[in-house]
């Protein structure tokens, strides 16, 4: 039972220190989930985030809902308890930030142009680019692109990469046809 605590403990934690949305979230998730309690693999993750990326909502209360299903199906807990385990991690995860919105909506709409409040939003954005930057660094393993050891893995994996970015980027293509025809390739390919 006490999984149950450490998971609602973790995502309310992660729900009140998550700055930038649910990207930024994804490398505090990665950590708690993986790296210290060890509830899910690399590959496990990498597949939750996928998986919420798809479904609508928005991708930390997705990530969170996934997770918190999945880290007490594979602590050997019937799927009921995976159910529980889903609303508790959603639950912790959204907390935090409606407390706040409730206690400083007031407060930033008051002050919103004082000076320390633009500060303190001036030092949040480049911690928020940073969080953005580690989810990413996240999701590049070797379970995720292969390895240069695994040439046709590894070159395939980076040619998706590219086509994905460049498509994203450079042809404004649609997310959710990247997404398909990245899928499409991989059945073909893989």
């Amino acid at each position: 039972m006490i999984i149950f605590l450490q998971l609602f403990l973790t995502f309310f934690q992660i729900g009140l220190l998550g700055f930038g949305g649910g990207y930024a979230m994804l490398s505090m998730i990665q950590g708690e989930v993986v790296t210290k309690y060890q509830w899910l693999t690399t590959g496990e993750f990498t597949d939750i985030v996928a998986i919420s990326q798809m479904t609508p909502g928005p991708i930390g209360i997705n990530s969170a809902t996934y997770v918190g299903y999945t880290a007490i199906v594979n602590a050997g807990y019937p799927t009921w308890a995976g159910v529980i385990g889903s609303f508790l991690a959603t639950f912790a995860v959204i907390l935090p930030s409606f407390i706040l919105m409730i206690l400083i909506s007031a407060f930033l709409m008051r002050y919103k142009n004082h000076p320390i409040v633009e500060n303190i939003f001036q030092g949040l954005r480049p911690a928020v680019v940073g969080l953005l930057a580690a989810a990413a660094l996240v999701l590049c393993s070797a379970e995720n692109f292969g390895t240069p050891d695994t040439p046709w893995r590894f070159t395939i994996s980076l040619s998706l990469f590219a086509f994905a970015l460049i498509g994203q980027q450079v042809y404004k293509l649609n997310p959710i046809l990247l997404i398909l025809l990245c899928a499409a390739a991989g059945i073909l390919v893989f």
